[in-house]
């Protein structure tokens, strides 16, 4: 068996909307192909003993044990492997449930598809799959205990933490999109210029100052000191002849800390000797240069979270520890302790498991006490210093006893530091009483405090923490989207979605929009090349100045990544036809308008798929849609379109020389065509087709109104600045060129049908064929340019795709041999520049020549300057 290729699907796809995070792995099964489970001797067992939990799997006969069925009888690897990849991740800790095995279309080869949680943990468990069975076929051992940890470690090290995650979960909860901006913790909510971004828990809206205050803790005890906040006293040391006044200033029992720690580390606690606080300052001196050296409170340690500077919750917090029990010493009850089934590996569960590092052999060295020793019945046996969950430590909820003094306290001192998300340390008797009262002081106050103590206590009730933030953030239901328009088909896609965004700028929006020739952000040129993937989507709706989007999506981003947004308010389909087939397991037509079908299938409810009422394929996509549907089509008496609207709904048609949108049986006249530029007086009719769905589109926004559709469509003119390689005109002494990208059967049609209409004599066109496309398309494309040129030059592209460039000559050639109407004369020059200048030079007085482009920018660049020198001749 042999990996041909893993893809990460991070968005709705091809094998789903509803599961974004899939995995798909090209398997070829090679020789396996023809050993089904059932004939290898013992495979069954095998499986069984090494992954008993399996039996849970359903598979088809939805029955416990059904899978197992499924390998009795016989399956083939690929379903084996994706079952094993499923509950793999599950015994790491990632419940993964969806999976599916489909052949590509090839002998032996198969798309094994598999959701995850953690990316890099769904590409090792896609390998880690493949080496168990390979194993299973071949009798040998395997540890796969080693898989099961590796797989914990790197969810760990990929997966955001239990705080982030919690504000994540709440925003997904609530409609809001979010992006991750990196492998760690800086994460995007909502789109364009309505995003807020979090790190951990810090949110854009948190006080840098404050947080800087918040980092220093001796600026932070003298702000609350000042506001007669009770804090322990104390001073900042340097130097040893520094902590030899400390401690005779204030006795023990002491505290030492950096200043500028965090997460306990260096912090020593309860010193009664100065030995003992000689060490914690060396100790403290390794994370900072000046120490803080403060009298020691004694009581329990309490964390008060207060957010948008309102109380939300408060936790007793106990360090990591075990219990004697007389008879067994530490090692065996850290032991017991950890098989807690609530205590897992990192943030896999409520607890994290207890481990012994260099702090727990310091307490117990200061205790005199070594992993062997016994203690007795009932005594406490610290293990760590501080009482931070990710290191053993538990929380139990205490908000329902904080006294209403303790309250006010909280959020007067998240005003006085000035913290909108703020955790206050706290170390007290209780909470019940005014800590004012009781003895209690504050110890610290925290920018980005942990949420897991409130969010999963070990004991009470547990508190949404994320919620409060959610609401500060995004107030008053907000969902921090954009509007989105979608655009999908196989041709007029760039042209659709350039008009489409022009309209929308002309009313007054800040539009990014993606296309196959670049990134814009308000018509500024962004990135350059094929950007109709989700990369390119996500570019856009990252962009703080966007306040909407328009967003070509093509074949290739769809089956490569999926989507980069869950719903659009808005989906175009401009038509499906042959380009593109027989790659990626797409053969057949009605596969490939399965594919374009994810983009209507994201449109939210109550937003529109406008579909082309003309295209069978793309009209019966309105059957699996959940939304409003409105059509297009070229001729006004459709009788789709008619039954659709006469049922009261939205549709664009082209009728009496005019651009119509149609409401109900009301007709909503947009502009005659001859006044459209981009239509060439009514004679691209294919820009006819592409402006249709533009203006539908437009017009489902009640903010864009007609005035703005007729500006939009008076304006977009064609020119290699706004429509680049879409019916580019340039006119010379003695001929003229029209550039364009029409480069699959369909759009060399429409391209012909547009020249046969045109002045100018011969027509002279530059075609070429793309080397990945099948050997009847290449033909076709020779048959058609024989049909509407009388003279042709063939060109090869720069990237040849698989082929050679005398392939894929030849099959243009056999394509123009079979058209018998008349003898065409042509021509081979490879290079395209070659091909254009020879025909330059070569013109005839009159002639239009048509050149199918292959790099865009270059080939304009090129007749550009050959312009310009004419010119200036």
């Amino acid at each position: 068996m042999k990996i041909r290729e893993i893809k990460i699907l991070r968005g709705p796809n091809y094998w789903s909307i509803r599961r974004p995070k899939l995995i798909q792995m090209t398997l070829d099964l090679e020789e396996m192909e023809q050993r089904p489970t059932n004939t290898i001797d013992g495979f069954l067992e095998r499986l069984q003993t090494l992954m008993p939990s399996l039996y849970e799997h359903r598979c088809s006969e939805n029955k416990p044990g059904g899978f197992f069925s499924r390998v009795k009888d016989g399956t083939w690897m690929g379903h084996v492997i994706e079952h094993i990849a499923l509950e793999l991740q599950t015994l790491a800790g990632m419940d993964c449930g969806f999976g599916r095995t489909r052949g590509t279309g090839k002998e032996g080869e198969y798309f094994v598809v598999f959701d995850y949680m953690e990316e890099d943990a769904g590409v090792y468990t896609a390998r880690a799959a493949v080496r168990i069975a390979a194993a299973l076929i071949d009798a040998q051992p395997y540890n796969l205990e080693e898989d099961i940890q590796r797989l914990r470690e790197i969810r760990e090290d990929t997966r955001l933490g239990p705080s982030t995650g919690s504000i994540v979960d709440e925003a997904v909860k609530r409609g809001i999109p979010f992006i991750r901006l990196n492998k760690q913790s800086l994460v995007q909510l909502g789109y364009g210029v309505h995003q807020k971004r979090i790190r951990a828990t810090i949110a854009s809206t948190t006080s840098t100052i404050a947080v800087d205050i918040a980092g220093d803790k001796e600026e932070t005890k003298a702000l609350l000191d000042a506001a007669q906040i009770p804090v322990p006293k104390g001073t900042v040391i340097r130097t040893e002849e520094g902590l030899k006044d400390a401690v005779e200033r204030y006795g023990y029992p002491l505290v030492i800390k950096p200043i500028d720690g965090n997460h306990g580390k260096g912090n020593t606690t309860n010193i009664t000797t100065y030995e003992q606080a000689l060490k914690a300052f060396e100790a403290a001196k390794q994370y900072s240069r000046s120490v803080i050296i403060e009298k020691f409170i004694t009581g329990f340690d309490f964390r008060v979270l207060v957010i948008n500077y309102k109380f939300i919750c408060a936790a007793l917090r106990t360090p990591a520890s075990v219990v004697g029990d007389g008879e067994h010493n530490i090692q065996w009850l850290i032991d017991e302790t950890n098989k807690d089934p609530r205590r897992g590996y990192g943030h896999e569960k409520v607890l994290t498991q207890i481990t012994i590092d260099q702090f727990t052999q310091k307490m117990l060295d200061e205790k005199g006490y070594t992993l062997e020793t016994i203690p007795s019945k009932n005594e406490l046996v610290l293990l760590k210093p501080t009482a931070n969950l990710s290191t053993g430590g538990t929380s139990t909820d205490v908000t329902d006893e904080v006294h209403p003094v303790n309250i006010f306290m909280a959020e007067r001192i998240a005003r006085i530091i000035g913290l909108d998300i703020c955790g206050i340390d706290i170390m007290a008797p209780d909470l019940k009483r005014p800590v004012t009262e009781n003895g209690g002081a504050i110890l610290e106050v925290n920018a980005a405090p942990g949420f897991r103590m409130h969010v999963e206590p070990s004991e009470g009730i547990a508190r949404n923490a994320a919620e409060p933030v959610i609401d500060m953030l995004f107030p008053k239901g907000a969902t921090g989207r954009i509007p989105i328009i979608a655009i999908t088909g196989t041709n007029g896609k760039t042209t659709t979605t350039r008009l489409t965004a022009h309209i929308c700028k002309a009313a007054g929006k800040k539009v990014g929009y993606t296309t196959s020739d670049g990134v814009y952000i308000q018509n500024q040129l962004m990135m350059k090349g094929d950007c109709t993937g989700p990369l390119s989507a996500r570019f856009v709706l990252s962009d703080p100045t966007v306040d909407f989007a328009v967003l070509e999506s093509a074949r290739g981003g769809l089956l490569k990544s999926g989507l980069a947004f869950d719903k659009c308010d808005v989906a175009i389909v401009t038509n499906v036809t042959a380009d593109h087939m027989g790659l990626a397991g797409i053969n057949t037509l009605e596969q490939m308008a399965r594919v374009k079908s994810v983009v209507p299938e994201t449109v939210r409810k109550g937003g529109f798929a406008i579909l082309n009422a003309d295209d069978d394929l793309v009209y019966k996509m309105k059957d699996s849609l959940d939304c409003n549907i409105a059509f297009f089509s070229m001729d006004e008496n459709n009788p789709r379109i008619k039954k659709h609207c006469g049922e009261g709904g939205f549709g664009a048609v082209y009728e009496n020389g005019y651009i119509t949108i149609l409401k109900g049986t009301w007709k909503i006249r947009v502009l005659k065509v001859n006044d459209i530029p981009i239509t060439f007086d009514g004679k691209a009719i294919h820009n006819i087709m592409n402006t249709l769905p533009a203006v539908l589109a437009a017009y489902m926004f009640r903010d864009i109104s007609i005035e703005d559709i007729r500006t939009g469509l008076t304006t977009f003119v064609p020119s290699p600045a706004l429509t680049p390689g879409r019916l580019n005109m340039f006119e010379f002494k003695k001929c003229k060129f029209l550039a364009d990208f029409a480069h699959n059967p369909a759009g060399l049609e429409l391209l012909g049908n547009f020249v046969s209409k045109m002045d100018g004599s011969p027509k002279v066109g530059i075609i070429s064929g793309t080397g990945d496309r099948r050997d009847e398309d290449i033909r076709e494309l020779g048959r058609l340019s024989a049909k509407y040129f009388d003279e042709i030059i063939i060109r090869c592209d720069k990237n040849l795709r698989g082929r050679t460039a005398e392939e894929i000559v030849n099959l243009l050639v056999e394509g123009i041999n079979e058209a018998k109407t008349k003898e065409i004369p042509f021509e081979i020059i490879y290079n395209e520049q070659d091909a254009i200048l020879h025909a330059y030079n070569n013109a005839k007085p009159g002639s239009l020549i048509t050149i199918m482009c292959d790099v865009v920018s270059e080939a304009l660049d090129f007749i550009k300057n050959l312009k310009a020198k004419e010119d200036a001749e």
